[in-house]
């Protein structure tokens, strides 16, 4: 009985004990800073998207009157771009899959002493601006640049045909910018893989192909869900490329929302945008991520 009462008065001292509230006081400032440049913009913006213009009232006054048709006004006169914007970066994070794929492969198992030096060339492009890297692409793609020139030569592109202002020059620009987001996750996912694990599939007589499709891309699948989908995202909702690199007909939803933020001033339809394509990226990440069977990254 003294046992117990002793192991009871224990107990109760441990439950009266006060948790140390240091870890929560060190959460305090990432909070504010979400709060304060996340949040409280994203609220602003759900009231702007559901504004609109007083009778009698100027260019760019609004008031609030929760009027939800907004959304549906902006998406019938944006449904081009919107539904371009998707696919733009769909084939842009394909692309760039394809690429990088084999790239942290051979980073990965094949580099040795290099690999450092190739992981810095990876990210060696962003030591220079987004911009300046895309207009590169445009001389790049020029009718007087090297792709052009060896095209025409070849005779695959006529004398008159040219990249610039076309959707492959967008896609192409879109795929060189975000290819370092694809392929740090791949090296990362890659380099984890234990290469016993490989030795072992070749000891039960599986061959190279076998070995990468039953071993190495099922356990490298959750670097490439996080790169294709650090990729998507901004490829998404891009505009620079498009603007650049692009013309009138393959402007996409990035470049609509700009258009009405800054130059037609029409800031409900710009929001009521800005929450689609955030609510569209939304749903497609997450039907992906558990289609992908990797629902700890959600």
């Amino acid at each position: 009985m003294a046992f117990i009462a002793a192991v009871s008065k224990r107990s109760s001292n441990v439950r009266g004990i006060k948790r140390p509230s240091t870890p929560y006081l060190l959460l305090i400032p990432g909070l504010s800073w979400l709060a304060m440049f996340f949040i409280f913009p994203l609220i602003t913006l759900a009231g702007t998207s559901t504004q609109t213009t007083p009778a009698g009232g100027d260019t760019g006054t609004y008031v609030q009157t929760f009027r939800f048709a907004n959304y549906i006004d902006a998406f019938s006169g944006a449904r081009e771009q919107f539904l371009r914007s998707i696919v733009y970066a769909l084939i842009a994070t394909l692309l760039a899959l394809a690429i990088s794929y084999p790239l942290a492969y051979a980073i990965a198992f094949k580099s040795g002493k290099w690999k450092n030096l190739l992981l810095v060339l990876v990210v060696a492009p962003f030591f220079t601006s987004f911009l300046l890297r895309t207009i590169a692409w445009k001389q790049i793609l020029g009718n007087e640049g090297p792709v052009v020139t060896v095209l025409r030569t070849l005779h695959i592109l006529g004398p008159e045909t040219g990249l610039t202002a076309s959707a492959f020059a967008v896609v192409t620009g879109m795929t060189y910018n975000f290819l370092p987001f694809m392929t740090l996750p791949l090296y990362a996912s890659l380099e984890r893989i234990d290469p016993r694990t490989l030795e072992a599939a070749s000891d039960l007589y599986a061959n190279g192909i076998t070995t990468f499709r039953k071993v190495t891309f099922p356990l490298s699948l959750p670097g490439v869900v996080a790169g294709t989908l650090l990729t998507f995202i901004p490829a998404a909702g891009d505009y620079i490329n498009a603007t650049l690199l692009g013309n009138p007909k393959t402007k996409m939803i990035g470049n609509v929302i700009e258009s009405r933020f800054f130059e037609i001033v029409d800031y409900p339809t710009a929001a009521a945008l800005s929450f689609m394509l955030m609510a569209a990226i939304l749903i497609l990440v997450m039907v992906y991520v558990r289609r992908a069977g990797t629902d700890e990254l959600v």
